[in-house]
């Protein structure tokens, strides 16, 4: 309870873009200090049970619950992200080149709701700050992957090249990729989703991946982000593009422009919502990609998870992996102990042995 009466209450006091740079600060402080790390996975860290652990992508997961992209976006603080319980983790999204983001303010709460508003406009330090923080990790005890986008300024025609930069200057550091297409805070980002656009820029993106492994020798995978402001019926035109592009898996969803069910004024600030709100939409977006592929193209859901119960359902509508945001910046670091355990349970409830045998089960 350390966090819910200590520190939440001081750190939503202050402004959430300062209150996030000091996490990311002393997450990056604590994991580099001699001893650092132990006392943190003393504290919060999750211990792995054979239940719960993943083999997927060729990577193991300790568990199946990471932390999304867009809380370490500059990859600051893996070492200590990585040592409060999750499985595995993504930094970004990072863009070719360094950029300020949107103008602040641009991070907003929503308490009673459950739920964070963002339009930071991927803001980071750019690909070469990233490779230099990641060939710098002593230890990477948990999965990393890289969620790259484009740079601002340029054109949705040219966007592949910027996806392709990102994919030379990291993919000796990251263990997997994340395309970013579905951010609402970049201008025209999303319409990259749909139709000749999507195929065209996923086989730039395959083409380079191709060329990366040559030349290391190694073959690594590479999933896209969808959003959920699309109709089913772009959803499945969506998906039926993204199953023959030869991508690894999906990641749904991103955050939400809708604002239905709302009840705090910072509902009315532009940008993508993430939390409660989106838990039903990314959960059927999961449930439509799963039944759509048949199971065949693995999912990670994210959007909504607090809780136990939540991170099931993503599970049995047929998500191989989930990921956590808001839920830690509103429960703390404590929450993935929570859900490890709560995981467990629910599998016993219903005669699993592993949570692989719940993937998909509410398609059965």
């Amino acid at each position: 309870m350390l966090y819910r009466n200590v520190a939440k209450p001081f750190f939503f006091k202050m402004d959430p873009e300062k209150a996030h740079h000091l996490v990311i600060g002393g997450l990056h402080t604590a994991g580099s200090l001699p001893g650092g790390s132990g006392l943190l996975k003393g504290m919060y860290g999750v211990s792995e049970t054979p239940d719960l652990a993943v083999d997927l992508f060729g990577l193991h997961f300790p568990t199946p619950v990471g932390l999304a992209a867009g809380l370490d976006k500059n990859a600051a603080a893996v070492e200590g992200f990585s040592s409060i319980g999750f499985g595995f983790m993504e930094v970004g999204t990072v863009t070719p080149k360094g950029q300020p983001g949107n103008d602040q303010p641009r991070l907003f709460r929503l308490p009673p709701d459950e739920a964070l508003l963002n339009r930071m406009g991927f803001n980071n330090e750019g690909a070469e700050a990233m490779a230099r923080r990641l060939s710098g990790l002593k230890t990477r005890p948990v999965p990393v992957a890289v969620n790259i986008g484009k740079n601002k300024v340029t054109p949705n025609e040219e966007a592949y090249k910027d996806y392709q930069e990102c994919i030379r200057k990291l993919y000796p550091y990251g263990d997997f990729f994340v395309v970013n297409i579905s951010s609402p805070n970049t201008p025209d980002l999303r319409n990259l989703q749909y139709g000749s656009e999507l195929s065209s820029l996923i086989m730039h993106i395959m083409e380079e991946m191709r060329l990366q492994a040559q030349k290391y020798g190694e073959s690594k995978h590479i999933l896209v982000k969808i959003a959920p402001d699309v109709s089913n019926e772009e959803l499945e035109m969506m998906v039926d593009a993204l199953a023959v592009s030869g991508i690894s898996g999906i990641i749904a969803t991103n955050t939400t422009i809708g604002r239905d069910g709302l009840t705090h004024p910072n509902k009315q600030e532009t940008g993508g919502i993430s939390g409660r709100p989106l838990r039903a939409r990314s959960t059927e977006v999961v449930s439509r990609v799963y039944r759509q592929t048949e199971g065949k193209l693995p999912i990670i859901g994210s959007g909504g998870i607090f809780t136990a119960e939540d991170a099931y359902e993503k599970i049995r509508a047929g998500a191989s992996l989930v990921e956590i945001y808001t839920a830690l910046i509103y429960e703390g670091p404590e929450v993935n102990r929570r859900l490890h355990a709560g995981l467990r349970e629910l599998l016993r409830r219903d005669g699993f042995s592993h949570v692989s045998e719940a993937v998909g089960a509410d398609h059965r």
